[in-house]
């Protein structure tokens, strides 16, 4: 069914603008985004549709360009645009809330934050969120990729981006493409290598972080840092 022939007070848009965003559905809030359905496709039940190829709305915010040109009704470039702008608005907010707070005040946006940037990788990505004497964030740089190992995430580098950045902490982090979250033993060689070489420059690891689709794990909280 077109959204123009639903009742007035079950328009998406409407609704939103009586009675707030929380009384819409996932699925009527991304129709308001998607704005058209296809042939024989209204725009709710495309967008439920989509919701359902990705999980849920929390797998559509992980999914990047090339992952929603394979939902029908997504090949084209404006609504795919569209969808891509919301996360990277996503991904700038949580981002802000960091530089203006200290990341202990806000450990949740920290796991989303890096979730949004890693966590739909097809291969292994280590970053690093420097922070300030706050421990507010100041960058996030993405230093490895590849399979990740006590040899080849080199200490050197991130006492070197530390510097740079004049942090006075840090928060490390990857991704895990197998979808599990759950520390190796090479993810925890690598915390306290790090720890002991950025414990020269009075550099202190507050946290390491893993995360996969729909998961995150903090390793400081397992008592692992």
């Amino acid at each position: 069914m077109a959204l123009k022939d639903l009742p007035p007070d079950a328009r998406p848009r409407e609704k939103l603008l009586a009675r707030g965003p929380g009384a819409l559905s996932d699925a009527e809030l991304l129709a308001l985004l998607l704005r058209t359905g296809t042939a024989g496709r209204g725009v709710l039940q495309m967008a439920q549709e989509v919701l359902d190829a990705f999980d849920g709305i929390a797998g559509l915010l992980h999914a990047g360009a090339d992952d929603l040109r394979r939902v029908k009704g997504l090949g084209g470039p404006a609504k795919r645009a569209e969808l891509v702008a919301v996360l990277e608005l996503a991904r700038r907010a949580l981002a802000q809330q960091l530089k203006q707070r200290a990341v202990f005040d806000s450990p949740a946006a920290v796991k989303s934050y890096l979730q949004l940037q890693l966590a739909q990788r097809a291969h292994e990505v280590f970053a690093v969120l420097f922070l300030d004497s706050q421990h507010r964030l100041i960058a996030l740089e993405e230093l490895f990729r590849g399979t990740l190992t006590q040899t080849s995430v080199y200490p050197r580098e991130v006492v070197l981006r530390a510097l740079h950045h004049h942090a006075a902490a840090v928060v490390l982090a990857h991704n895990h493409p197998s979808g599990s979250v759950q520390p190796s033993r090479a993810d925890e060689a690598i915390t306290q290598a790090l720890k002991a070489a950025l414990a020269l420059i009075d550099v202190r690891v507050i946290d390491h972080v893993i995360v996969a689709p729909g998961e995150a794990l903090s390793m400081a909280e397992k008592g692992l840092v």
